[in-house]
């Protein structure tokens, strides 16, 4: 079952449910998808956008709410971060399971050995190759640091 069908069952069963939280949080990924969606039509095509690209738009709600939680737990609301936390583990139930620190450094190391990439001048061409084959898999910012300890060679 694609990822956009996925939503929209749990969103019918949350309704069925009485979920009213779960039921708010995946009609707001539905709405940035539909969003997603409107932006990437043209004129020769009016599909949706592939599954890789829902999955990007998923990794990026979840890192908008994890700073909306930081802001909110150092402004002194702990009741608005908790509900910024209970919302990212809905979005996360639709995430492949993500890659641990020691996976994602070996697959950087993979793709660096099999780019031939030796400087920082390859950065980009290693996480481009990063983000094609673990899209929704590999944390990009973590990567980001380990690729370039190892390209800087510390």
């Amino acid at each position: 079952m694609a990822l956009r069908e996925r939503l929209s069952e749990r969103l019918k069963d949350s309704m069925r449910a009485r979920d009213q939280k779960r039921v708010s949080t995946l009609r707001m990924v539905l709405a940035a998808l539909k969003d997603k969606d409107i932006a990437a039509r043209t004129e020769a095509s009016r599909e949706g956008v592939p599954d890789e690209e829902v999955l990007s738009l998923l990794a990026k709600m979840i890192k908008q709410r994890e700073e909306s939680a930081a802001a909110f737990e150092s402004g002194g609301r702990p009741e608005l971060a908790a509900s910024e936390r209970e919302e990212i583990g809905i979005i996360r139930e639709f995430m492949p399971q993500q890659m641990s620190a020691e996976d994602s450094r070996s697959a950087a190391q993979a793709v660096i050995a099999e780019l031939g990439a030796g400087s920082m001048k390859d950065m980009g061409k290693v996480m481009a190759a990063l983000k094609e084959r673990y899209a929704g898999r590999m944390d990009f910012a973590k990567a980001s640091g380990t690729v370039k300890e190892l390209l800087s060679g510390k």
